[in-house]
């Protein structure tokens, strides 16, 4: 019997684990650098890490924070912890500060365990209650901070716990860009779904070796495991993103598919093409958010073809395009087991061509998160109605396709117009000068919004901002043409690789080098007839 037709009480982590070991025990499935493991050494190791949690006091519903690199001992907790009904609450290794006060905090972690270098964070902390121990990850004995003790290394086994499907695996927190971050209480089954779902619509097989630098306190890479473990394929973890060892990592570990968010494409067309090593055997990559300009040059440069689709944490895989067919700047179309609508301001439904918010819900038990945890508040006004209220900006076309036009927060209101930075990066881009861009809007002296646009000027290259300004003019209306201009090293980006734009708002124009009125102001000036 395959994974599809698993009937649902047994969509679980240890329930996957198990049965995969049972079906393949020999399949290897996991490799992070020299290590290698068969599904049934990951069943294996996640009991084992399950025991040491037990004996650390750790019970069923109990959360554990996680602040961890890309490490086998840490995809083993985050198993380990599933595996004895257990919460993992893996943490973004940037959360400083108060961001990282209030996730521990929120989640009442009971247990953390934390890189070595990273524990000055948390001891700059005020004192956590819930808090009863913290454990790091060090190779050294002598790198172990005071206050803390050595993880060690995991042994002894212990029964898989009885879990529901719907029983909460992990909790994710998103990156608080717009407030506070907000903890997604991700259940078991959601992970099943993400497995199936992408496996189905992107055609990955046992034959694939599934490649990702992203971190695992992502969504995407977690969920990249469990493609690997219903499809049968292989999953290598790589450390990080570095764009001058990306091609050769994928040819040294045989990669066959890859995961790339839209920046880190930019980033890799940015680069010296005597960089690019064209042994690999990468044909295809997910690859959200990429700007629809780069996707027939990426294909025709590295050969490899980029698929957009549309996912969150709080969802799963319901938009997707194919490895045979994909729209630039669409999304794809929505896949079996999901509805979606596209609404107004007050909820009603638009026709096709509008853009209006994106609703979801879905059919498949479960494959949606469960709310905010310890955020009931929150998990009201997202789920209005019983639908998933995503706060994106979607378009549904006539037949079928669905392209994102922005996020709410990022709509720009200039003028009584409602303006797409996405739009407008993606005719900034296509300028010979520029390698990436971020438009958002800054306060205006009228008191509503203006364009401001930061740029990434290509390697060697200059731009004259009022020659951009008649480059965009042929593609944009008028009034999306940015006022502003500055031009930047590089984007501040999250450890997704997400474009930080509240960053540079709150900057607003105290960076911009160029002002397009106050530049025809004083063109104007200088042409205006004496007295």
């Amino acid at each position: 019997m395959s994974a599809r037709d698993w009937p649902l009480e047994e969509c679980t982590i240890p329930r996957m684990l198990e049965r995969r070991a049972e079906e393949d025990p020999d399949r290897p499935v996991l490799q992070i650098g020299e290590l290698r493991r068969s599904v049934s050494e990951v069943r294996d190791a996640a009991s084992a890490a399950g025991a040491f949690l037990i004996a650390e006091g750790v019970g069923v519903g109990d959360r554990v924070a996680l602040i961890g690199r890309n490490r086998v001992e840490l995809l083993d907790l985050i198993l380990g912890c599933a595996w004895i009904g257990a919460v993992a609450v893996p943490i973004n290794t940037a959360s400083r500060g108060e961001q990282l006060h209030h996730i521990l905090m929120n989640s009442g972690a009971l247990l953390l365990i934390c890189e070595a270098d990273l524990h000055q964070f948390v001891r700059a902390l005020p004192d956590m209650a819930s808090l009863e121990s913290v454990f790091v990850f060090a190779d050294d004995a002598n790198d172990v901070p005071p206050g803390t003790a050595r993880l060690p290394r995991f042994t002894g086994s212990v029964d898989a716990a009885c879990v529901a499907p719907s029983a909460t695996a992990a909790i994710l927190y998103t990156s608080g860009t717009t407030g506070v971050s907000k903890g997604v209480m991700c259940p078991h089954a959601q992970f099943y779904w993400w497995g199936r779902n992408v496996s189905t619509q992107l055609e990955i097989t046992e034959r694939d070796v599934l490649y990702t630098v992203l971190p695992l306190f992502h969504t995407n890479a977690l969920n990249a495991f469990f493609q690997a473990l219903f499809s049968g394929a292989l999953y290598v973890l790589g450390e990080r993103f570095s764009a001058s060892r990306f091609w050769d990592q994928l040819q040294s570990t045989g990669a066959t598919f890859t995961y790339l968010l839209g920046a880190m494409v930019s980033i890799l067309m940015s680069r010296d093409p005597a960089e690019f090593n064209s042994a690999h055997r990468v044909t295809a990559a997910l690859a959200p958010a990429t700007p629809p300009d780069l996707l027939r040059p990426f294909a025709e440069r590295f050969g490899v073809t980029l698929i957009d689709g549309y996912g969150s944490t709080e969802t799963n895989s319901v938009f997707a395009a194919s490895r045979t067919e994909q729209r630039p700047g669409s999304i794809g179309r929505l896949q079996p087991g999901f509805e979606a609508r596209i609404v107004d301001p007050v909820g009603a439904e638009l026709p096709p061509g509008e853009p209006g918010e994106l609703l979801l819900r879905s059919s498949q038990p479960f494959a949606f998160a469960s709310g905010y945890f310890g955020m009931p508040d929150k998990t009201v006004e997202a789920w209005q109605d019983l639908w998933f209220h995503t706060g994106d900006r979607l378009a549904a076309d006539h037949d079928g396709w669905y392209r994102f036009v922005d996020r709410l927060k990022d709509v720009i209101r200039r003028r009584g117009e409602n303006i797409s930075s996405v739009e407008v990066e993606s005719a900034l881009r296509m300028h010979p000068s520029i390698a990436d861009a971020a438009v958002y809007p800054v306060d205006s002296e009228l008191g509503e919004d203006e364009v401001m646009a930061a740029l990434v000027v290509q390697t060697g290259g200059a731009v004259d901002f009022d020659e951009v300004c008649e480059f965009l003019k042929p593609m944009l209306a008028y009034f999306a043409i940015p006022r502003f201009f500055t031009i930047v090293d590089a984007l501040p980006l999250t450890e997704n690789g997400k474009v930080r734009k509240g960053v540079l708002r709150e900057q607003g124009t105290t960076i911009a080098q160029w002002d397009r009125e106050a530049v025809a102001a004083v063109a104007r000036s200088l042409h205006r007839p004496c007295d």
